[in-house]
């Protein structure tokens, strides 16, 4: 005769509450061995333990019920392992994610060392011939765009024999950042017109003038550099109306190593003198950027419609990796949000 534990015991078993065991029952997904057809009463088996210690496990790690109900149904043990190692790769994914989130807010926090402010360059760029794909695109969806447009131009330029001239680039429309939908493009310099082929067009990229500055590594840090550029342009009395831009002087198509990344933030500027760098620490004008009092307005731009808001979480329009892309209510305001990091993914 098989002994049965009451509901009561199978809960101190599996440290699982009766009101848990009950929603599982439910659910399907942990049924009773036994239920009393008058009282109603749950009566588990022993051997039901642990079959409930693994679904516990599995609800400590995250993973939802659907998809433990559907390891636990699995007919094989390979099916059921596949089942298994996709959770635990989205698993590390996320900790990947709250690693660097972790790292960006420590940035934020410290103020940085004398002498090792980023510099900033004022810079006029000619036209450039380009293949190009443009798109009004969502923030929700931009990431996965802007790394398929990219391949396609890089694959584009490839099979018809061009020189890349340059690295590629992004242009980004304010509506991208202040309304979360707007029109992006992604471009490749390269030698000769490119023949139209699928959403790979021809470009003639129009010259311009920008303050630059450039970001090193993973993407996700990116914010702090469009605050800190941000600032400065609002400080000098800079800023024109006109998109951002972004160059990818190194990006996932030449290393997948993060920390080799380098991208160039370039904010549309009216320059009135020459060619100019400028310390963003100089004379504390970009230095409010790791000031932990204002880590969440980290390019602190003094009333300029709050231009460099770079606390938010995102960014312009970097290739591998949305928030708050928010202060619509400036026609001037660009917002350095999330658009950009899900873009560069």
């Amino acid at each position: 005769m098989t002994s049965h534990l009451s509901i009561g015991d199978f809960s101190r078993a599996t440290h699982m509450t009766v009101k848990t065991l009950r929603h599982y029952h439910e659910l399907g997904l942990l049924e009773p061995a036994d239920v009393d057809p008058r009282t109603g009463y749950r009566r588990y088996s022993a051997d039901q333990i642990p079959t409930a210690q693994v679904v516990r496990r599995f609800r400590d790690l995250g993973m939802p019920l659907e998809e433990i109900r559907t390891v636990l149904a699995a007919s094989d043990v390979e099916s059921r392992n596949r089942q298994i190692s996709a959770h635990l790769r989205r698993l590390e994914d996320e900790l990947g994610r709250t690693r660097r989130s972790v790292a960006a807010l420590r940035d934020l926090l410290t103020a940085p060392a004398p002498g090792r402010a980023p510099a900033i360059e004022l810079r006029g760029v000619g036209k450039v011939q380009a293949a190009a794909v443009t798109a009004t695109v969502g923030a929700q969806d931009v990431g996965d765009w802007f790394q398929g447009a990219l391949g396609e131009l890089f694959a584009t330029v490839a099979s018809q024999g061009l020189r890349e001239t340059g690295p590629a680039g992004g242009i980004f429309a304010d509506e991208l950042f202040t309304l979360h939908r707007g029109r992006a493009t992604v471009f490749l310099p390269c030698e000769g017109p490119v023949r139209a082929l699928g959403r790979v067009v021809p470009l003639l990229v129009p010259p311009g003038e920008f303050a630059v500055i450039e970001h090193r590594g993973p993407t996700s840090g990116i914010d702090a550099a469009y605050g800190t550029l941000a600032a400065y342009v609002s400080r000098h009395a800079l800023a024109v109306d006109g998109p951002m831009r972004e160059s990818y002087l190194v990006g996932r198509h030449q290393t997948p190593d993060s920390a080799l990344w380098r991208t160039e933030v370039c904010w549309p500027v009216f320059r009135t003198r020459g060619p100019d760098r400028d310390a963003a620490g100089d004379a504390g004008d970009a230095g409010d950027a790791g000031d932990a009092g204002n880590a969440g307005n980290a390019g602190n731009a003094g009333n300029a419609g709050n231009a460099g808001n770079a606390g938010n979480a995102g960014n312009a329009g970097n290739a591998g990796n949305a928030g708050d892309a928010g202060n619509a209510g400036d026609a001037g305001d660009k917002d350095p949000s999330d658009p950009a990091r899900k873009r560069r993914g």
